[in-house]
């Protein structure tokens, strides 16, 4: 009989040549995705991943590597980019977040993160829906794809305001949980997202100002910001802005994302100066998304967890 370690091999061995055969699709769902962006003439861009200054976000954490921190986005080098004329930009690249880990969730993920100017978000849904149906075409000949035993077509997407989707699959008001920003975070998580369809893209847009990160507020209604996120199948698969480009709201969202990191004993940032120069500089009208890449993948391909779809990282 095989002894235990030769057994341990030969798993490991098959599991390798099964994680073979999705990497080559993953490769295909990359070079699919370029394909529509450069159809659409944006540009690929390369930012550092070792960075000195990361956004204050809230709740998120850059992990640190000797003198720089690790990126978890792009977003502020790419914005400067905006600041000195790029117009159409992407970039698909790592990212890393402290102590997340989970079927959905990696320290280190591959992101892809894309800014159009003088365009809306309502504009980048439009694309974003675009190029999702094309390289969904290019890997199942149609727009539809079966994902945890639902067929789910992109072209039947459909947008929930945020407030209504509160209301209609948790009974509750949407401005009155904001207050309680952890409340808010628990109705949405426990009641609103699993009541989404499963069986088509699923959009909520326009949150409560609270929830803007760099969103800038709706002109027609400032209590609410430009943000939609996107679903699949269940899976939260992007985040996009109206982008905030006012320096003075900018700086005041930064100080109070560093008051709330302090209150969690989070890591004190370096100020970005560099993003707040190109910010105070001029940033043109825009608006930007940011998508987990892995998960695509996940859902394109019928996988249940990211490391199904992705080189282990205890290897």
């Amino acid at each position: 009989m095989p002894n235990a370690s030769a057994k341990a091999e030969r798993t490991g061995a098959e599991s390798l040549r099964a994680l073979g055969k999705v990497l080559a699709l993953r490769s295909g769902i990359a070079s699919s995705l370029r394909r529509a962006f450069e159809a659409a003439a944006f540009i690929e861009t390369e930012t550092p991943v070792g960075i000195i200054a990361p956004a204050p976000e809230e709740y998120i954490e850059a992990p640190k590597a000797a003198s720089f921190f690790l990126r978890t986005s792009p977003e502020l080098q790419m914005k400067r980019l905006l600041a000195a004329g790029m117009e159409r930009i992407y970039q698909l690249g790592p990212c890393f977040r402290a102590g997340e880990n989970g079927r959905r969730h990696r320290q280190e993920f591959t992101m892809l993160e894309y800014y159009m100017v003088h365009a809306d978000y309502l504009e980048l849904l439009t694309f974003t829906k675009s190029f999702l149906a094309s390289i969904c075409a290019d890997l199942h000949g149609s727009h539809r794809f079966r994902f945890a035993g639902e067929t789910i077509d992109i072209d039947k997407l459909e947008i929930i305001p945020v407030r209504e989707a509160f209301r209609k699959f948790a009974s509750e008001d949407a401005d009155r949980c904001a207050e309680e920003e952890s409340r808010f975070e628990l109705v949405l998580v426990d009641r609103v997202e699993p009541a989404l369809p499963k069986d088509r893209p699923c959009v909520l847009i326009d949150y409560p100002v609270r929830f803007g990160a760099f969103a800038r507020p709706k002109p027609s209604d400032p209590t609410l910001v430009e943000r939609w996120e996107l679903y699949m199948g269940g899976i939260e698969l992007a985040n996009a802005y109206g982008e905030l480009i006012d320096p003075a709201i900018q700086r005041e969202r930064f100080r109070r994302f560093a008051e709330t990191r302090k209150k969690m004993n989070l890591a004190e940032y370096p100020e970005a100066t560099a993003f707040l120069e190109a910010i105070d500089a001029g940033i043109p009208p825009c608006a930007g998304a940011a998508l987990g890449f892995d998960r695509l993948v996940m859902l394109l391909t019928d996988h249940a967890d990211i490391a199904e779809v992705a080189f282990p990282l205890d290897s």
